[in-house]
Parts: C-alpha cells; structure tokens; sequence
C-alpha cells in the first residue's frame, strides 16, 4: 500500500516537473519573437520534445474570412497549401464553434475526424482546446498524447495552460498589428497631406510661362537628373523643389534642404557632409550631414551661386561621383542623392568673371527651369491672391474675402519681390481687416500702391521682332537683352539659345552688359 502510493507519488511530481520545464520554454520562446509561424513552430516542437504531445497544430481565425487558418503544424509533411476548417467543419472546426476542449480516446473513431492535415496517427488519442482572447475562441491548440500519456484530462488541462499562454501572444501581437496599421494610415494620409501641400495644387497660374513650368516639373520630376531653377527671390523656387520630389519616385524618401548662403565655408562643409567625433572643437560625436540625411530622396541647395570657389571643388566630386569623406575622417561614404539647386545669380555672367566654375555650371545646369517673376505673368495674380487669401484665412482661423477693386490694385504694382511680397502683402492686409474683407484701402495700408511702384518695374520694352531681317546680330542680342532687364538667361530663352551660347556672343559682339 505505502509502496504503490509512493509510486504514485514519484509519478505525478515528474508529470508536475515536465509540465513546468515544457511551460518555461513555451513562454521563453512565445516572448523572443512576434513572428508567429517561427514562434508557433517551437511551442509545438516544445511540447512534443519535453511534453509528450506530439502532432501539434495551431490554428487562429482569419478575420477576413471567418475561417480557421492552420497557422502551424509539427511532425507535419513540410511546406504544403494553406489549409482552412469551417467555423463548425471537422473536429478543429467544432472546437472553435463551441469554445470547449475536446478529448477523443482514440481520433479514428470520431466521426468529425476528416484528416485534412494528413498529421495525425489514426490509433492515438486527440486533444484539441480552444485559444482564447477574453471569452473569445480566437484558434485552436491540438496535439496527440503519446502512450506514456496515462491520464488524458490532465494533458487537457495542461494544454489549456499552453493555450493561454499563446493567446495572450495572440492578444498582444493584434493590439501591435493594429497599431501598425494605424501608424501605416497615418503615415499614408500624412504623406498624402503632404503631397498634397507641395504638389502642383499649390502653384497657382495659368499663365503660358506657367504652364510651360508645370510641364516641366511634371517632366523631370520622373527621372534623377540634376535641376536648376533660375529666377528672381520669391519667385517659388523652394515650392519648385517640393514638387519636383513630391511628384518623383523619391516621394517616400527624405527632403532635406539648406540655404547654402547662411553659412560659411567651414560650417557648410560639415552641414552638407558630415563630422567625425573630435573632427573639431565642440564635436563631441559624430554627426550625419545633409547629403546622408537625403540618402534615397533630395536634396535642395538653395542659393547655390553664393558658394565660394573653394568649397565649389569639394561639391563638384560629391556630384559627379555621389561620394566624400565626413569632416575630420577618411572613410568614403557613398549616397544616392538627387539634387535640387536654385539661385537667382546670373551664373553665366559669374563663370565669364571666374568666380563660379564652370565644370561646377554644367553639372549643375542640366536642366533649367525659370519661374518667372510675378511682373511677367500679371494674369495669374488674380488666382493667386485668392489662393493667398484663403491660405492666410485657414490660418487665422477664419473666412476672407477679397473686393475686385483690392484685386485690381494688386494687377497694378509691380512686385519686386514677387510671390513672397504679394503674400506678406496680403497677410498684412488681412491682420487690419477686423471683419474680414479685404478691399483696397487694406491693401494701401500695408504700403502697396500702384503710384510707389518701382519706376525700372513700370518701364516696359517695346516688343521687337527678333526675325526681323533688317535687325543684325548685335542689335538681336541686345534688343533681347534691354526686353529681358539684361539678364543673359531670360534673353538665351527669347532667342532660343543656350546661356553659353548668348554669352559668347555679347563676348565677340563686344557688348557692354548694365547692371540694373
């Protein structure tokens, strides 16, 4: 008596002990990884190796179709179709219908059995219970006990523990998949605001020059090419710039910017490239510059003509070969960066006097766009001012109106500084409009008026013939120069050259350039 009841007793403790070794490892592999069929795959090798339960399987609902997925299986035939049970089908099936576990003393037997999985071993035992998240059957857990297996309810209840444990798995990699899936939506309606605020919506005209832009920003927003855009400040170059990357492959990389006049040579070559630790004083660690910041997307280099020629060498590499070395290290970091530059120095005119390279000028000038300043396209501040305006309202919280006879005041000055003059303009109009329309005392009030508008802005040029076969070279080229306020770049597009082109000509042709 005393000897079976110690028998007994030796029995139940090394059943207790391989029940507690077979949940540690179960929850030590459940906690290394969300990867669920890698996961799944170890508990199930787990409780086959130490547990004595083999030909396991886990099964969770799909959520699209309501059915229940065979998520991962043990002692298995390898990698085979997915395989899907009814809610209800089969003996997994009616598991996750009732919510119960399930003890069959011998699988054959049961008339439910379909033996889809071609797992099981017909002449063992089958236990199946239900995975649950609160009091929701969300899987199935089922193995078969082997022969040293005696008592099949306390296998039951100890893969009812295993169960638990997967569920709160289960629970916590949903609550992280719908937290990634929220991130994601977010990160989408996000890109798309953003795509929205700097993409062609936001350039406003109708203009043939502006046209003319958006087709060219459309065009060369598809490929990696190099891109300068030329013209007047205010003119929307950085909004250019935006489009250009929002518009290309690149959308989902980064757009970094830098205004490459607001630094001196020294701190520019760190920004752009980057410092080692100690590289000097107060570099306390190691830094990426902007070129590794852009790595897969943009990277714009606003007045890129104020650039001194000695720094101009140390950009002219990492444009052609997409390499350099951070400041104060020696190992070669590569990139792939498109570039964006702007200016609105006559470049051409620099190279002629030496202090812009000209190697540097043509990496540079692959393809040209010209916004035209706001006086050559007076057609569009109509639309523009409108489009301003209610920007402006948006962020005042409040609708803004504007009078035609605000508008008409607007046509007529000049704007020598362009689009960023008409929007402080309006902005400024708008604080002194308590009730919010703007008519043209508002806008006197902020100091437009047509009267006080530059008097160079005001001259207009005849308009000249340049195929008129009475005018000869000379008298072309500056006729086209006086129309274009003797810019070299503007007068190349009346003529249909190249800026070297025109350039070479005033050269030979002796002409003497203004300065306006």
């Amino acid at each position: 008596m005393d000897k079976s009841y110690s028998g007994s007793d030796e029995l139940n403790r090394n059943t207790m002990e391989s029940e507690l070794e077979t949940l540690y490892r179960v929850s030590h592999i459940l906690g290394q990884s969300l990867n669920f069929h890698q996961t799944l795959s170890g508990v199930l090798r787990t409780l086959s190796e130490t547990g004595n339960l083999g030909h396991g399987m886990v099964g969770l609902l799909d959520e699209e179709s309501g059915d229940l997925l065979v998520t991962a299986v043990h002692e298995g035939q390898g990698e085979q179709r997915p395989i899907r049970y009814r809610v209800g089908e089969g003996v997994v099936g009616s598991i996750i219908a009732s919510g119960r576990s399930k003890v069959v003393q011998r699988i054959a037997d049961d008339p439910d059995f379909l033996d889809r999985l071609g797992l099981y071993d017909s002449s063992l035992p089958f236990i199946g219970v239900p995975i649950l998240i609160g009091e929701q059957a969300a899987g199935v857990l089922a193995a078969q006990p082997s022969l040293k297996m005696e008592n099949l309810q306390q296998g039951e209840r100890f893969l009812r523990m295993v169960a638990n444990l997967i569920g709160q798995s289960v629970r916590l990699a949903k609550r992280v998949e719908d937290e990634r899936l929220a991130l994601k939506s977010e990160r989408d309606s996000l890109r798309r605001e953003i795509r929205g605020e700097h993409g062609f919506s936001n350039m406003v005209g109708h203009s043939r020059s502006m046209r003319l832009i958006f087709d060219q920003v459309r065009q060369v927003a598809k490929w990696n090419t190099t891109v300068l855009i030329r013209g007047e400040s205010g003119t929307g170059k950085e909004l250019i710039a935006n489009a250009i990357h929002y518009n290309s492959p690149r959308a989902n990389g980064p757009f970094i910017k830098l205004n490459s006049a607001a630094l001196p040579d020294t701190l520019l070559e760190s920004e752009l490239f980057g410092h080692e630790k100690g590289a000097f004083t107060g570099a306390s660690g190691q830094r990426k510059g902007r070129f590794e910041q852009a790595h897969g997307g943009t990277l714009f280099l606003d007045e890129i003509g104020e650039i001194t020629p000695a720094f101009q060498a140390k950009l002219l590499r990492v444009l052609q070969e997409g390499e350099f070395e951070r400041v104060g290290g020696t190992r070669t970091q590569k990139v792939d960066v498109r570039v964006v530059a702007a200016t609105n120095k006559d470049l051409e005119q620099e190279v002629q006097e030496g202090s812009f390279r000209e190697d540097l000028y043509y990496r540079l000038n692959v393809m040209p766009i010209y916004p035209p300043p706001l006086r050559e396209r007076t057609e569009d501040i109509p639309d523009l001012a409108r489009f301003l305006v209610a920007k402006i309202g948006r962020n005042q919280g409040r609708k803004l109106t504007m009078e035609e006879s605000a508008v008409g005041l607007l046509m007529r000055y000049a704007w020598p500084g362009n689009v960023r003059e008409l929007e402080n303009c309006l902005e400024r109009a708008a604080v002194m409009s308590e009730e919010g329309l703007i008519n043209a005392h508002a806008i006197q009030l902020t100091g437009v008026d047509a009267q006080l508008a530059p008097s160079y802005e005001l001259v207009t040029t005849p308009e000249v013939d340049f195929d008129d076969p009475e005018l000869d070279e000379r008298e072309r080229v500056i006729a086209a120069l006086e129309q274009a306020g003797w810019v070299q770049a503007k007068a190349a597009r009346l003529l249909g050259m190249t800026p070297r082109q025109i350039g070479y000509r005033i050269q030979t042709l002796n002409i003497q350039m203004r300065r306006i």
